[in-house]
């Protein structure tokens, strides 16, 4: 029996920057991030995703719950800009902490998949600190392989979040 879908993912609006906002700002989320955004930074970060795509013609959507338009966060790809990784392409996600555990990242995330073989993209990284075992089962559930740890190149040495795990997945087209 498949499951019916639960959430869609679409293009952001301007209306979805308040709860983008507070998701960025909640320290539940933000737990294996180096600190939660301040207002001011979720804006630059809203911004920046715009750019994107325009840039890249993909980017981080919207992920919202189809039963009521709840905005349960974001997922998509994200051109990798640090040494060592750049220009790979990465999967990622960020949903807001009453969403976890209800299949919504795992869905988002294999929808970005099937959108990355329909736009040519041939493999997709994803990344997190190795004590984000969260994360780390949604890459496992769409079939990404665990392919290497790696020192975050943006973190400095010594923090505890510097330590990361590496997963990859080949995406037939």
């Amino acid at each position: 029996i498949r499951r019916q879908r639960q959430m869609c993912i679409r293009d952001r609006r301007e209306d979805d920057f308040d709860a983008f906002a507070a998701m960025n700002a909640d320290p539940r989320v933000m737990e294996y991030f180096p600190a939660p955004l301040t207002r001011e930074e979720s804006a630059a970060f809203f911004g920046h995703i715009r750019e994107e795509f325009q840039t890249e013609g993909f980017g981080l959507y919207a992920v919202e719950r189809i039963s009521d338009g709840s905005q349960l966060g974001y997922t998509g790809l994200h051109r990798v800009t640090f040494t060592g990784m750049k220009d790979k392409i990465e999967i990622g996600w960020r949903l807001r902490a009453e969403f976890w555990n209800q299949g919504y990242a795992t869905e988002a995330a294999q929808a970005c998949v099937a959108l990355a073989a329909k736009l040519g993209i041939e493999e997709l990284v994803a990344f997190t600190t190795v004590t984000n075992l969260r994360s780390q089962r949604v890459m496992q559930k769409i079939g990404m392989e665990c392919v290497a740890q790696f020192n975050h190149p943006t973190l400095p040495e010594g923090h505890p979040l510097r330590r990361h795990v590496l997963y990859w997945i080949g995406i037939k087209g």
